[in-house]
């Protein structure tokens, strides 16, 4: 990995052949994006303008940035449809590797491939592993006094800078507590979620509860499992309560 040595923002070159598309519209398509982790948690692509296939108009309008430079706007016009403000680039960026570079809001888009994989959220993190194995540990889930899962057959995900998440067989939870929401997530590495609520008497714990139906190949051992947010239930391993983890899906203090 290499950095823009003013800001110290962390860059790298992708081999992955990147397309993005509007409308049905092929709006990009590069062998060489650029990795630019604008914050910590996970990267964007930059990609070179030259292979930026849709028209980029300029807004007028510029957004400045302390560590990426003063950038300019532009809307993104693939055929008859149009991003509006969906670009932005840094010409004169203190980060030299952005220089020549556009960055495409990802959501302002219908599709993202990787190769000829779709990828969702956000570019997946080179530096970002998930592997769930299978165990034996004995894992009780508590809201109040209120035992709403207990089993010995948890598969563990351990993903890079999260805390472990214990997939748990929905016949080891308290199916009678759940309530199924509407809410859906999405994650690069593991899919489309589905959430229940849980509800004990009168209190409603909403969306507390998660499960991958169909998870994306590299995550196939979670499928069907349910899973609760640490940060928001009591969790005992093999007896010893654990520390709730404070990431940002703690709730707010």
């Amino acid at each position: 990995m290499s950095s823009g040595q003013s800001q110290d923002v962390p860059t790298e070159v992708s081999h992955k052949r990147v397309r993005a598309y509007l409308r049905g519209g092929l709006v990009a398509d590069t062998r060489r994006p650029v990795l630019v982790w604008e914050h910590q948690h996970y990267p964007t692509y930059y990609l070179p303008a030259e292979d930026v296939l849709a028209r980029l108009e300029p807004t007028g309008a510029t957004r400045r940035s302390g560590r990426l430079g003063d950038g300019t706007v532009y809307d993104v016009r693939a055929g008859e449809a149009v991003a509006e403000a969906a670009a932005i680039g840094y010409p004169e960026s203190p980060v030299p590797e952005l220089r020549g570079l556009v960055r495409i809001a990802w959501e302002a888009m219908d599709h993202w491939f990787e190769e000829d994989e779709p990828v969702y959220v956000h570019p997946r993190d080179p530096h970002k592993r998930v592997d769930v194995l299978a165990s034996s540990r004995h894992v009780v889930v508590r809201i109040g006094d209120v035992v709403v899962a207990d089993s010995h057959r948890p598969h563990i995900l351990f993903e890079t800078g999260l805390p472990p998440r214990y997939y748990l067989p929905i016949t080891d939870v308290r199916i009678d507590l759940l309530r199924p929401s509407d809410h859906r997530t999405q994650c690069p590495y593991k899919g489309t979620a589905s959430y229940w609520d849980v509800v004990i008497g009168d209190t409603e714990h909403a969306g507390i509860v998660w499960s991958y139906p169909v998870p994306l190949p590299e995550s196939q051992k979670i499928a069907g499992l349910a899973c609760f947010y640490d940060e928001r239930v009591d969790i005992t391993v093999d007896g010893e309560p654990q520390q709730r983890p404070r990431t940002p899906f703690s709730p707010a203090s």
